[in-house]
C-alpha cells in the first residue's frame, strides 16, 4: 500500500504536490534537538494493537516536555498522562541517531523509533515499532492543542498509509497535566 498516491498534501503555503505513501511516512533526515525543547501536547495517535488503542482512547490528555540540552545525541523528556482526572509522569532518556532514537535502558532490538516527516510547522510526529514491527505506535504532537483540518487530514492519510486503525483524537478542551 505504500506505493499509492495520497490526495494533495500541502508541503508549504505556496505549493501543493502529490506525495506517495512512502514519501509521506519517511523519517526525517536529521532532527535538531534544540527544536524539541519545551512542551508538546498530544493531538492524536494510532496504535496497531487494538487493546492498546482502546486504552489510549481513555486518556483525557497527554504531553511530553523535553528538557533543554547541549547534546546532539542525548535528550530526556517527561511524559505526562491525564487519565480520569489523575496525572501520571515518567521520565525518559533517549539517544538520537539522525532522526531515529532508542530508549536508554531498553532492549534496542525489540523497539525502534523515529521522528517522521510532517508539513505541520509546529508538530512532532513520532513512530515507534515494537516487537520487530509487529506493533506500531504513531503519535502526533504539537505546540498547539488544536490543529487545522488540513494538518489532521495529512496525519490521517499517513496513518492509512501504515495500514493502521483510524487515529484517536485528543479533546483539546481537556486540561493538560501541570509541569512537574
Amino acid at each position: 500500500m505504500l506505493s499509492q498516491s495520497l490526495p494533495f498534501i500541502k508541503l508549504a503555503s505556496f505549493r501543493s504536490a502529490p506525495l506517495t505513501c512512502e514519501e509521506s511516512v519517511r523519517p526525517l533526515d536529521r532532527l535538531d534537538t534544540r527544536r524539541l525543547e519545551g512542551k508538546w501536547a498530544l493531538v492524536a495517535g494510532s496504535l496497531s494493537h487494538p487493546p492498546f488503542l482502546e486504552r489510549f482512547k481513555q486518556r483525557d490528555s497527554a504531553s511530553i516536555n523535553f528538557a533543554s540540552t547541549t547534546s546532539d545525541t542525548s535528550i530526556s523528556y517527561t511524559r505526562s498522562i491525564r487519565l480520569h482526572g489523575n496525572c501520571t509522569y515518567s521520565s525518559i532518556n533517549i539517544t538520537l541517531e539522525g532522526s531515529s532514537f532508542t530508549f536508554d535502558g531498553t532492549d534496542k532490538s525489540n523497539l525502534s523509533a523515529a521522528y517522521v516527516h510532517t508539513s505541520c510547522r509546529d508538530c512532532l510526529l513520532m513512530r515507534m515499532d515494537a516487537e520487530s514491527g509487529k506493533r506500531v505506535h504513531f503519535y502526533l504532537f504539537s505546540r498547539r492543542r488544536q490543529l487545522d483540518q488540513e494538518e489532521l487530514e495529512e496525519f490521517r492519510a499517513q496513518v492509512e498509509c501504515l495500514n493502521m486503525p483510524p487515529p484517536a483524537m485528543m479533546d483539546p478542551t481537556k486540561e493538560l497535566c501541570p509541569d512537574q
